[in-house]
């Protein structure tokens, strides 16, 4: 993994409006990488990267965060958007960089390289999902990656061509109502997927409430069997 980090200091979170366990520090590198950290009490089992494609930080997702450092991960969050001219999405080597950011502070932390997984909704679940293919993770979660076929930008890869070099677990969460990612093209991704030398599955659901970063009803069936597997996918593979 790339760059040396120093330690860190805190940053204020007014406008993510965090819960109290939530910090967010920054990380000293050539570029500064701002992060948002969940710890869990007591020892980490392992830590959760997790990318998301917009600058807001709502309530469900805090919450998700919150859920997942109550499991006993230490949730790491990059602001992929710190950079002086930030873009619409971050990939190519930018994207690594503050992956490898978040990575190696994990690992500098006592948290083994398999037990850290990447999980990323929309455009930034593209985002976990190269990740994957370039970076040995434990395990990788997407929830409704566009830039299936056709790639979302010059930096990125359409994902049914790097499918086979994923290195890690990969769970793929998608609504069949979501025309950014239509039920052919999943099919395709789940084909391309299965030539890879790691375990992968592609769950798609009626409509579009499958978001995990989404407010959750009691007679929500997709959010909360999405919520469950994801869960699940860290619980089986980081070990």
């Amino acid at each position: 993994m790339s760059g040396t980090y120093n330690d860190l200091a805190p940053l204020r979170t007014d406008e993510l409006e965090p819960e109290p366990a939530t910090e967010t520090r920054r990380l000293a590198a050539d570029s500064q990488v701002p992060i948002i950290v969940l710890e869990p009490e007591g020892h980490a089992r392992g830590g959760i990267v997790i990318l998301h494609e917009s600058r807001e930080f709502t309530g469900p997702l805090l919450a998700l965060m919150g859920a997942l450092a109550s499991e006993g991960w230490t949730v790491v969050v990059p602001n992929l958007f710190h950079r002086t001219d930030p873009r619409g999405e971050v990939f190519g080597e930018e994207l690594f960089d503050d992956f490898d950011a978040c990575f190696d502070w994990l690992t500098r932390r006592g948290v083994f390289p398999d037990t850290i997984g990447v999980l990323g909704f929309d455009s930034a679940g593209t985002a976990a999902f190269l990740v994957a293919t370039n970076r040995p993770v434990g395990a990788a979660v997407s929830v409704a990656a566009p830039g299936i076929v056709e790639p979302l930008t010059e930096q990125a890869d359409a994902l049914v061509c790097v499918a086979p070099h994923l290195q890690a677990p990969w769970l793929g969460l998608f609504g069949t109502d979501d025309p950014a990612t239509p039920p052919a093209e999943v099919e395709r991704l789940r084909d391309a997927t299965g030539r890879a030398a790691v375990a992968s599955l592609v769950v798609s659901y009626p409509g579009l409430n499958h978001r995990a970063d989404r407010p959750v009803t009691d007679d929500d069936y997709a959010t909360v069997d999405s919520q469950t597997r994801i869960f699940d996918w860290f619980d089986s593979n980081l070990r």
